[in-house]
């Protein structure tokens, strides 16, 4: 992973920007919630955010954390992904926009998808009368754990079934 992506100083120099222009307060609070994002190399979500804040002994609310990850989704720092209907997860934008996720329907697992061909016609893509300023792209399916595991349910099933008749049929007898 490019740790540039990471930099807690570039991320806390765009937020401050950010605070002055909309005239919103500098606290220690909302810079430390930064770091801890920038932080942690990938997805995260609230409870693990705020975990991971107290096992270093830094304490704040999870309303302060909420709020302070709304502000920094305005800021255009930090993403949110709606993975499905129970799963809410933050990214850091310039690390959502080097990959895509391919999500599992039936476990939930997400992989990160590294396609840059992909990537490069994105960015050339235009929308008429549309300024793009990031994107996202989901693709839901079955993992292959998921699916070696329904290949082996089935054929299971089959040879129960099998077992079954052919044990009533020699009852029948």
């Amino acid at each position: 992973m490019n740790p540039d992506l990471y930099d807690f100083e570039n991320m806390k120099k765009r937020f401050t920007e950010y605070l002055a222009e909309k005239k919103l307060r500098k606290t220690t609070e909302r810079f430390m919630i930064l770091k801890h994002i920038c932080r942690i190399q990938g997805h995260f979500d609230v409870e693990m955010l705020h975990k991971q804040m107290d096992d270093d002994h830094f304490h704040v609310s999870k309303a302060s954390i909420y709020n302070t990850i709304e502000t920094l989704m305005d800021a255009h720092i930090v993403v949110r992904h709606q993975f499905s209907s129970q799963c809410v997860q933050y990214e850091l934008q310039n690390v959502a926009a080097t990959h895509h996720h391919a999500i599992c329907s039936y476990c939930g697992a997400i992989i990160e998808i590294k396609e840059n061909r992909l990537a490069r016609e994105m960015a050339y893509y235009r929308i008429p009368k549309f300024t793009r300023e990031y994107h996202s792209l989901y693709i839901y399916g079955m993992c292959s754990k998921c699916k070696f595991r329904m290949t082996h349910l089935k054929k299971r099933l089959k040879a129960s079934q099998e077992m079954k008749i052919k044990t009533q049929h020699n009852k029948s007898r």
